[in-house]
């Protein structure tokens, strides 16, 4: 078998958290008190192979978006490393994260809060290709037309604000920025959780076109084993931090 595109090994991640003004008081007052350090993720260890599609399930607070923003850069894992393509993450040249940003991108659970209500929607898609060199300046109109109309979003609509937009348009937004720098892995983090259920089968339907289409590679988080299942070819479950159980 091929090696794996993304590969976690023992992978930790842990949170400090700052006392309030009360505990302070309390210390101050020479009582024992101190940060309470909280462990979201513990030793996880998961492959996923190009062209696969990996489903983490897990209840709220299980640590599973945790895990999603380790594997796309957001947050670097406290423990334990991260791999893409056999490349350690934490030894690339900083020219080799850039590509590697790239190239693992994030759609996040709530579409609207995830873009920047004071830009049109083509400055959203377009912004990160412009700014890394990805889209020239002659062929940025067309590319985000193309782009817009591979999610199922009219150009037109490209001049419009967020807010002028239904929550299922907004996810597609969102699809279409991180589709907008050629990502190869696809972190999806609860992208259908917040949708009515007749969008979310039209969004996990794209999904599927995409990948078909693009050789897309995902890791698709939800706490709804039916909506996994549509999708996954493999699953793993997340509890209290840990992966508890995998199944084929």
């Amino acid at each position: 078998m091929n090696s794996p595109l993304v590969e976690l090994r023992d992978v930790s991640k842990q949170f400090t958290k700052k006392l309030d003004v009360t505990a302070k008081i309390a210390r101050r007052m020479g009582l024992s008190v101190s940060e309470e350090t909280v462990h979201a993720v513990e030793n996880v260890s998961l492959s996923v192979h190009s062209g696969s599609v990996l489903g983490l399930v897990g209840e709220s607070g299980c640590g599973k978006s945790t895990l999603g923003r380790i594997v796309s850069g957001i947050y670097p894992p406290s423990q334990g490393t991260v791999s893409y393509g056999g490349r350690v993450v934490s030894d690339l040249q900083p020219s080799d994260k850039v590509d590697y940003t790239l190239a693992v991108q994030m759609i996040f659970q709530d579409p609207f809060s995830s873009l920047n209500p004071r830009q049109k929607v083509g400055q959203i898609i377009a912004e990160a290709p412009r700014i890394h060199g990805l889209w020239a300046s002659s062929e940025i109109d067309t590319k985000l037309n193309e782009v817009m109309e591979r999610v199922g979003l009219d150009p037109n609509f490209k001049h419009r604000y967020p807010h002028q937009f239904s929550g299922g348009q907004r996810q597609r937004i969102g699809i279409a920025r991180a589709l907008a720098v050629g990502p190869e892995f696809i972190v999806c983090d609860e992208a259908v959780a917040s949708l009515d259920v007749s969008i979310q089968a039209q969004i996990l339907n794209l999904f599927m076109d995409l990948r078909e289409e693009l050789d897309l590679t995902y890791l698709f988080i939800s706490h709804d084993l039916s909506v996994v299942r549509h999708l996954s070819d493999h699953v793993a479950i997340m509890y209290l931090g840990r992966i508890v159980e995998h199944a084929p």
